[in-house]
This record gives structure tokens, C-alpha cells and sequence, in this order.
């Protein structure tokens, strides 16, 4: 196969794809009933045509039969009043028309026959229309419902997409969250430990802890007992005070009264 033959070849096959891809089958459906329409109304104009000729010739043949009659009832008057030669005349006018109603009624049953096969056709292609229009409506809501679910297919596996890339954020997510609190975990371990020494003096291992919080507690009951001898210490000082001064007031209301009585008496 030359260059020219694979091209053309190659043009045509994409050609065909842009083609279907830009086809739809119920406008394709719609314009073939349409054409089909218009086939059927060209019989009807035929059979309707066929029919207007059948029924001219049809008027024709009344009129020719209307003086044909007149031509006979002529030639027998004129035999009534014995002019044989009108009547002959008549009669032979008459056997003209008769000929040519001859002939127009072999015109008339053509065209009745014409218009019948004609009539015959126009029905048959009107039951095909119909069923074609049946077949075609089917078709396109077949193709309409096709559409519809391989829209949402289409949809759904783009969504199905969508959701399998969130998962897996989740799931990295997820991963990196434990990650970080299995580090951070290790890190407290390792600080309480002493594994790790820190450097902010914030971190003490649990030893550490216990003694400081004993020693806390013993300062805590030393100032506590500290606070005890206080208050008892100043409790005992206070008592004696208030035991001399309440004797001292009793000395001094006993000898007030004796000292006047001596001085009186002296």
C-alpha cells in the first residue's frame, strides 16, 4: 500500500469516527419518517389526482349520454313530422356521441383501475409510515435511556474515582497521624526514661519526682509543727500575765479600807 492510499485510508477512517461521534440516530430516525411522510402524500396527491380525471370523464360521459338522449328524441320528432332526412341526421350526430362514450368509459375504468392500485399503495405505505413511526419512537427512547445510563455511569465511575483518591488521603492521613503519635510517644518515654536528656530542665524522670514531692511534703510538716510550737509559746506567756494583774487589783482593794481605819483611829 503507497503513502497516498495509507493517507486516504487514514483520512477516512477518522472521518467515519467524527461522523458517528457527531450523528444522532433519532434525528436520523426523525428525517427518514419525515421523508416517508412525504412520499406518502405524493400517493395521496396521485390517488387524488387519478380521481379528479375519473370523475371529469365521469361528467363527460353524463353530459354526451344527456345529448345523445336529446339527438334520439330529436330524430323521432322529426320522423313524426316526416322529415327523415333530420332524423337521419340526428341519429348519426347520436352514433358520434356513442363512440365517444365508448371511449371514455374505457378511460374511466383505466382510471378506476389506476385510481384503485393507486389507493391500494397509498394504504400499504401508510401502514409501513406507522409502523416505522412505532419502530422509530421505540428506538429513540431505547437510545434516550441508553444515553441516560451511560451518563450516569459515567458519572458514578467519576465519582467512584473521586472517592478512591479521597480514601486514599484519608487513609495517608490517617498513616501520618499515627506516625506522629507513635514519635511523639516514644519521645515521652524516652525523656522519662533519661534516654534523652531535656534541655529545658522541663522533663524529670519518675524517681526524680517522687523525691521532690517528699521533700515538699516534709518542709510542709516541719513549717506546720514550726507554726504549733509558736502558738503554744504564745499561749503560755499570756496566761501568767492575766494571773498577776487580777492579784495585784485584790491587794490593792484589801488595804484601802484598813489604811483609812488606822489613820482615823490615830
Amino acid at each position: 500500500m503507497g503513502v497516498f492510499s495509507r493517507m486516504s485510508l487514514i483520512f477516512r477512517s477518522k472521518a467515519n469516527k467524527a461522523l458517528d461521534r457527531a450523528e444522532d440516530p433519532r434525528e436520523t430516525l426523525d428525517y427518514s419518517y419525515s421523508k416517508q411522510l412525504e412520499l406518502l402524500q405524493k400517493v395521496r396527491r396521485g390517488v387524488a389526482d387519478v380521481a379528479t380525471s375519473r370523475k371529469r370523464v365521469e361528467l363527460q360521459m353524463s353530459r354526451i349520454s344527456q345529448e345523445s338522449d336529446k339527438l334520439k328524441n330529436q330524430a323521432q320528432q322529426a320522423l313524426g313530422v316526416g322529415r327523415e332526412d333530420l332524423a337521419r341526421e340526428a341519429l348519426t350526430r347520436r352514433s358520434g356521441l356513442d363512440q365517444q362514450v365508448s371511449d371514455l368509459a374505457t378511460q374511466h375504468a383505466s382510471l378506476q383501475a389506476e385510481e384503485e392500485k393507486l389507493t391500494l399503495a397509498a394504504q400499504r405505505l401508510q401502514a409501513r409510515v406507522e409502523a416505522f413511526r412505532t419502530k422509530k419512537e421505540t428506538i429513540k427512547a431505547t437510545y434516550t435511556a441508553a444515553q441516560a445510563q451511560t451518563q450516569i455511569t459515567e458519572a458514578v465511575s467519576g465519582i467512584s474515582e473521586e472517592l478512591g483518591d479521597v480514601g486514599l488521603a484519608v487513609q495517608r492521613a490517617e498513616d501520618r497521624t499515627a506516625e506522629l503519635q507513635a514519635r511523639a510517644g516514644a519521645v515521652d518515654e524516652l525523656l522519662a526514661s533519661g534516654a534523652l536528656d531535656d534541655v529545658t530542665g522541663s522533663s524529670k524522670d519518675d524517681i526524680t519526682m517522687e523525691l521532690e514531692r517528699l521533700a515538699s511534703t516534709s518542709d510542709v510538716e516541719l513549717e506546720l509543727a514550726r507554726m504549733k510550737g509558736q502558738l503554744e509559746a504564745g499561749s503560755s506567756a499570756s496566761t501568767p500575765a492575766i494571773e498577776g494583774t487580777a492579784e495585784g487589783a485584790s491587794g490593792d482593794t484589801g488595804g484601802s479600807p484598813s489604811g483609812t481605819a488606822e489613820g482615823e483611829k490615830a
